[in-house]
């Protein structure tokens, strides 16, 4: 009978040694996107409960940030995440807007709310390179990554606070709510889950069609950027810095792990079209904040200023060629 046992014991141990490895494949092969649940680990969030907290972040972002309205600008960029989307491992449905800050960042809360700066769109050189950190992105929601950080932390603070002097769950439940609103908080991820999120945000970028390259390229750009200028960058990126680590593994994943393809997308007239048009609308903004009608101090003869409109004299000004308007000192009684 122990023997039996032991046969058994032997045999599970085998199936679950392969089933890890053809898990393990099926996360290389960029065929399987898709048929892969890239998600698993401890997660004490439903899919449901993700996407209610995802949006009720992204409803304090919008109350706070100024979202871009142009409908050249916010369509184009949704155009390129969602067919991003579309080759990943997400599970739930994408909302992409576009914000107007001049941070090169862009970052996706738990349950597909997705927010690009356009300062990222005036930073990157290519569709490709903006296409590279909108997928890096996209993989952190496919992996589930937000609510599986904020699991680790929450198993960790059980195993160190007396549920007792907090009401037990109902009263730790209670407590963690508060703490959520805060959105940094599904945003600051561990070195395991940032490596993750270029492993499987190359595989999107690839299976898309862009070239997987444009996605290295980037970040050393973004990395040179940081180091002649500190500070340079949005927080989430200097909380977890660029490391050549990071660029070193997602050059050698591009070697071992993508078959080179004849072609790829490197950049599109279209993207360049909708920079363009962004330059213009912030262009534009910059001369309209500045009010065109109010006075103006025009310099009057003899070098004194006399406030004038458009078009018009001062009252005491006369014309900058009369001799007798020169300055002269005058004795007080």
């Amino acid at each position: 009978m122990m023997l039996r046992l032991r046969k058994l014991e032997t045999l599970l141990a085998v199936v679950l040694t392969v089933t890890v490895a053809l898990a393990k494949d099926k996360k290389k092969d960029p065929e399987e996107i898709g048929n892969r649940d890239v998600g698993k680990g401890v997660n004490l969030y439903s899919i449901e409960k993700e996407i209610g907290l995802g949006k009720a972040l992204a409803q304090d972002i919008e109350r706070q940030a100024k979202i871009v309205d142009d409908p050249v600008i916010a369509e184009y960029v949704n155009r390129v995440g969602q067919n991003l989307v579309r080759n990943s491992d997400a599970k739930v449905p994408f909302t992409i807007k576009v914000i107007d800050s001049e941070e090169v960042n862009a970052f996706a809360l738990p349950g597909g709310f997705f927010f690009v700066h356009t300062g990222l769109l005036m930073r990157a050189e290519s569709e490709a390179e903006l296409a590279g950190v909108m997928a890096h992105e996209i993989a952190h929601v496919a992996a589930r990554h937000g609510t599986r950080q904020a699991s680790r932390g929450q198993i960790a603070n059980l195993a160190t606070i007396p549920l007792i002097f907090m009401g037990g769950w109902a009263g730790y439940g209670a407590r963690q709510a508060a703490s959520v609103l805060i959105p940094m908080g599904f945003l600051s991820f561990s070195r395991g889950f940032e490596e993750e999120a270029d492993f499987l945000g190359l595989q999107y970028l690839y299976k898309t069609g862009y070239d997987p390259t444009a996605f290295v390229d980037f970040f050393e750009k973004l990395q040179s950027l940081e180091k002649k200028k500190p500070g340079s960058l949005a927080k989430v990126f200097s909380t977890h810095p660029l490391t050549d680590d990071r660029i070193k593994n997602s050059q050698k994943n591009i070697q071992d792990i993508l078959r080179a393809k004849p072609e790829y997308v490197v950049t599109t007239s279209e993207f360049d079209q909708v920079k363009n048009r962004l330059a213009m609308l912030q262009n534009r903004r910059k001369v309209d904040d500045k009010d065109l009608n109010r006075p103006r101090l025009r310099k009057a003869p003899g070098g004194g200023t006399t406030p004038v409109e458009d078009g018009k004299e001062g009252k005491d000004s006369k014309s900058k060629e009369d001799p007798d308007e020169r300055p002269t000192l005058k004795r007080r009684n």
